[in-house]
Formats: structure tokens, C-alpha cells, sequence
């Protein structure tokens, strides 16, 4: 299944535009589909004047949900970074998943970041960029939202090489499936002011969005080392 999605994105991903700065030739459709995830976002989260539909994540269980979260996703990471020959950063990112799964209790405390081992975070989309892949035409999934055709095969596989996804039994995955989940739900309702500006108050959400996602992606994957990550957290230590 991964090799058949790696085939497809190394043969489909769609060539810029001559003279065009962002390669977006489906922006139509993707606006469409844009249109559907803000409507799907007001009626879950409300848009500042409306309430939304779901009940409030405690702080402390959306961030404990979060770190939780986080640590399940340390095993894909160590397989990207090994991917990308990037045995460091794979050793690091090893060590960070063995502390916060004993000492840190599966992962819902974080003592790694606090003992000075943060984590190195790596996805199939990254080694796809590592390995020549062209980031191809700018897309919008459904519920997913602002991705790229590298990006969303990325996603994909990720999907299908995460060991969490194969070693655990159906029960524990509905689980760990429901966890996930309820940590976007938190981190949604926890940044809702970031939201509200791109989303809401912006004269443009699609143009916002788009534009903030692959100035992101780039400084994630260190294409433009002077650009700002619009999503830094101006209190983080």
C-alpha cells in the first residue's frame, strides 16, 4: 500500500504554473471544499458570535491529551528520520518516546521535554521533500484541510507505516483512536483566538490559510530558515 501511494505522488504531482507564485491550478475546487470545512468548523466550534455544537475540553485534559497524542506519534517519526537518514535525530526522537512512556506514564506527562530531550518530528511528506519529491499543486481536504499533493500522500502513508496503527488490537486502536480526537477537539478550543483570525476575520480565509500553511511547511522543512512559523507559541519557554 505505501509503495503504491509513493508511486503516485512521484508521478502526479502536478507541475507549477509558469509566473503563478503559488501553485494552486485547483483553487475552485479547493475553495469549495474550504467553504465546507469553515461551515463544518462553525458548527462544531462556533465563529466568535455563534456557539458551536461541542461541549468544552478541560485545559488540563486537552493538554494532557495532547502529550499523549504527541508520544503515540514518536514511533512514525523514528521511522521518517531513519527514512531520511537522519540517525540523530531517530535516536533522540527513541530516547524522548522510552522516557515519556514509563517515567512519563504513556505519554500523558511530558518529563523528556524537561530533562532537555525535545522531539524531533518527521513525516512521510518531509521525506518525500528529502528524497527530490516536488511539493506539487496546493490542496484542500475535506476536513483535513490545507495540504499539498505531497503533503496529503505523506499524510497517507504515514497513516499506514505508524506501528501504532498495526500492533494494537481493535479495542485499544477505538481508544487511542477516541484520544486522538478528543486532542484536536482540545487544541482546537485552546488556540480558538488563531482560529477565529484566519477563519473569521480575515478578508480572505482560503487566501489566509493557504498562504500560512506553506509558509509553515516551508520553515518546517527549512526551505526559507528566515521565515517566521506563523503557529510558534510567542509564550513557549
Amino acid at each position: 500500500m505505501a509503495q503504491v501511494l509513493v508511486g503516485l505522488v512521484l508521478s502526479g504531482c502536478s507541475a507549477a504554473i509558469p509566473g503563478q507564485a503559488i501553485n494552486d491550478p485547483y483553487e475552485k475546487q479547493n475553495r469549495a471544499v474550504h467553504g465546507f470545512n469553515v461551515a463544518f468548523d462553525r458548527a462544531l466550534f462556533g465563529d466568535g458570535t455563534v456557539k458551536g455544537a461541542l461541549p468544552k475540553v478541560p485545559t488540563g485534559l486537552a493538554v494532557r491529551l495532547s502529550t499523549f497524542t504527541g508520544n503515540l506519534g514518536m514511533p512514525s517519526a523514528i521511522v521518517n528520520n531513519l527514512l531520511q537518514l537522519k540517525v540523530g535525530p531517530a535516536m533522540q526522537d527513541t530516547l524522548r518516546f522510552a522516557v515519556n512512556s514509563t517515567v512519563g506514564i504513556a505519554g500523558i506527562f511530558d518529563p523528556a521535554s524537561a530533562i532537555g530531550i525535545p522531539a524531533r518530528e518527521a513525516d512521510f511528506g518531509e521525506t518525500l521533500h528529502t528524497w527530490g519529491v516536488a511539493q506539487g499543486a496546493y490542496l484542500e481536504a475535506p476536513l483535513l484541510g490545507p495540504t499539498t499533493e505531497r503533503d496529503l500522500a505523506g499524510t497517507l502513508v504515514d497513516f499506514v507505516i505508524d506501528p501504532v496503527n498495526t500492533l494494537v488490537d481493535r479495542r485499544a486502536a477505538s481508544y487511542i483512536t477516541l484520544g486522538r480526537m478528543t486532542a484536536k477537539v482540545g487544541d482546537r478550543q485552546r488556540f480558538a483566538n488563531t482560529y477565529q483570525s484566519i477563519l473569521y476575520d480575515s478578508a480572505d480565509s482560503y487566501a489566509q490559510a493557504r498562504l500560512l500553511y506553506l509558509q509553515n511547511r516551508d520553515y518546517k522543512l527549512g526551505i526559507t530558515a528566515d521565515t517566521i512559523d506563523p503557529y510558534e507559541d510567542p509564550y513557549a519557554q
